[in-house]
């Protein structure tokens, strides 16, 4: 027998066996992005701390929104679950994964790699909103605003963009009049015409009673204009929406919009690479929806580190990577207008939709959030429900204004 041999194989069964001991996984659950140069920032996000971190496997798994949020569910009450997860980062999306116990504090990571000099400061407003501690690196903070076929409002007649609320009534009829539906939503999700009801409640209630609603701390059924904006949402539902909406999805309405369907959109910076994936950019252009109060409608987006992390420190090195400058520079109009690192901007040489969200950016007077992220969840699911039985013809507004109200009430 040759023990010599035998002894090398015992050595070298030992050596790879101490190599895949050392081997780390990191598993980070995300959206399945519809644009191509999304999905490439991820790729790329992977290749790179893959490259620089030497026997880490990184996973990035991709689903949709509500099979996202329902994986998210099921690891808050087990005993596994991602070691990063992505989650917008208001009250009723990212908070309810705080309170529920599945984001760990980042206080220590905050201090150690400065990320707080680091990003944007609207991208910071909910690290420390639903405690304790910080929870959430900012991924990124996005606006959302009208889309417009540039040849349909031509058609149509319409010469200049809606600067108030009544111009853009006045433009939604001139385009019904040539054929031409104003809108186009897709109904299944619940939170694509939800953004046309929050936008309506900016623009009938103003700045401080629209944040009176959303907080909780007025009454729906006695504010006028909570009721004034679920007529407004019946009339563009009844009158002014590519129907059947209530039967498609976001995708399918994005797809009616980019073959001249439909007039508008009312999407985020995000959406210039789905069109410019999908169609000429130059056929399109974007402004704010007219609320009248100038802020910006928007959100933040978060990568949270699980609580059931075996290795939160790796965690902590992707997110550090993932917002560094040197990275966002390298994925920079991937995921919209506006890197969350401050240092990072977008030159001249960028779509002309672009530059114009850099100016919607720079000429907003305060945000507000989705009503999916201003409440808790409970009254997020009341709050889709009520808006889809006032699309759908089967509720009137003061109706609608007293059920919200009556679902406050009940959970108080």
């Amino acid at each position: 027998m040759n023990y010599g041999k035998i002894a090398a194989g015992l050595i070298a069964s030992a050596g790879l066996v101490a190599g895949a001991a050392q081997a780390e996984d990191l598993t980070v659950w995300t959206l399945n992005y519809s644009s191509e140069a999304q999905v490439a920032a991820l790729d790329a996000a992977e290749a790179r701390f893959e490259e620089t971190h030497p026997g880490v496997n990184v996973d990035i798994v991709k689903r949709g929104t509500d099979e996202h949020k329902t994986a998210l569910r099921v690891a808050a009450g087990s005993d596994t679950g991602p070691d990063v997860y992505f989650m917008w980062a208001g009250l009723g999306l990212g908070g309810e994964y705080v309170k529920a116990g599945l984001s760990r504090d980042l206080t220590d990571y905050y201090a150690k790699y400065g990320w707080k000099d680091r990003v944007s400061t609207p991208s910071l407003a909910f690290v420390e909103a639903f405690g304790p501690g910080m929870n959430g690196a900012p991924y990124r903070f996005t606006g959302e605003a009208i889309y417009y076929n540039k040849g349909l409002y031509e058609k149509a007649g319409i010469t200049e963009e809606p600067k108030t609320y009544e111009e853009l009534v006045a433009a939604a009829k001139k385009l019904k009049e040539a054929g031409i539906p104003a809108f186009t939503f897709g109904g299944t999700v619940n939170w694509h015409v939800m953004r046309l009801m929050d936008v309506l409640l900016e623009t009938t209630c103003g700045v401080e009673t629209h944040d009176a609603l959303t907080g909780m701390e007025a009454d729906w059924s006695t504010t006028p204009c909570a009721a004034d904006a679920f007529k407004e949402l019946k009339m563009w539902s009844t009158d002014y929406i590519l129907a059947p909406f209530m039967g498609i999805d976001n995708r399918q309405s994005t797809n009616l919009f980019l073959t001249n369907r439909a007039a508008m959109m009312l999407e985020g910076d995000w959406q210039v690479n789905v069109i410019k994936e999908g169609a000429k950019l130059e056929d399109f252009a974007v402004y704010p929806f007219p609320t009248g109060t100038d802020r910006l409608y928007g959100f933040a987006e978060y990568l949270y580190i699980s609580t059931k992390s075996k290795n939160p420190d790796l965690a902590a090195e992707f997110l550090d990577m993932f917002s560094s400058t040197e990275f966002q520079d390298q994925i920079k109009g991937a995921f919209g207008a506006l890197s969350v690192n401050k240092s990072v901007e977008l030159g001249d040489d960028v779509p002309e939709l672009y530059k114009t969200w850099k100016d919607i950016f720079a000429n907003a007077k305060g945000t507000f959030v989705n009503g999916d992220q201003a409440f808790p969840l409970d009254v997020t699911t009341e709050y889709f429900r009520i808006i889809n039985e006032v699309a759908s013809g089967n509720m009137e507004p003061q109706a609608a204004a007293d059920a919200m109200q009556a679902f406050i009430s009940k959970r108080s």
